[in-house]
């Protein structure tokens, strides 16, 4: 019996936008609060601000008031939906991000490609227990992010990853 043509064959695991049956792990809902943080600290002033002109000088400028609360509104509820659509999934040979909704992304990173992954997380992140995860490979484009997990998660992500990008690459 002749073996399979490698183009034809299916793999065991496939990794499609709409996610299969593959055990997907999502970001930290915290991430949702950091951002919606980060959206008041520009929204509010402007709220202010229009408030202020509206009230002293012209009544007109109360439409400001309102367009700025509309669209802090949607852009609030557009995090919560962004947010709740990044996930992450390990796989034997790579490690694949999936963002998005209506424009979805899927990012594939095989782990002999890794060259080093950078852990972030600035001052707010940090007070909500969450870093974000920043995978580098020689090319830009192929390398991936993963916003918002919990510290520990993305420490441990990081040493996995590291070992087992080694590890492929020493398999070569």
């Amino acid at each position: 019996m002749d073996d399979p043509d490698p183009a034809t064959s299916v793999s065991p695991v496939q990794v499609t936008l709409h996610g299969g049956d593959l055990p997907w792990q999502p970001v930290s809902p915290n991430l949702t609060r950091v951002r919606l943080i980060t959206l008041a600290l520009f929204a509010v002033p402007a709220i202010i601000a229009t408030v202020v002109v509206g009230v002293l000088v012209t009544r007109w400028a109360l439409l400001g008031t309102a367009a700025v609360v509309l669209v802090a509104l949607w852009v609030a509820w557009l995090i919560s939906r962004q947010v709740s659509a990044i996930s992450w999934v390990e796989l034997d040979e790579e490690i694949v991000i999936r963002k998005g909704r209506l424009f979805r992304s899927l990012v594939s990173v095989p782990y002999g490609r890794l060259q080093y992954v950078d852990i972030q997380s600035g001052p707010l992140m940090r007070a909500h227990g969450i870093a974000s995860c920043e995978i580098h490979t020689a090319s830009p484009e192929s390398g991936g992010s993963l916003p918002g997990l919990p510290v520990a998660e993305a420490e441990a992500l990081r040493e996995r990853l590291s070992a087992r990008g080694e590890a492929q690459r020493a398999g070569l």
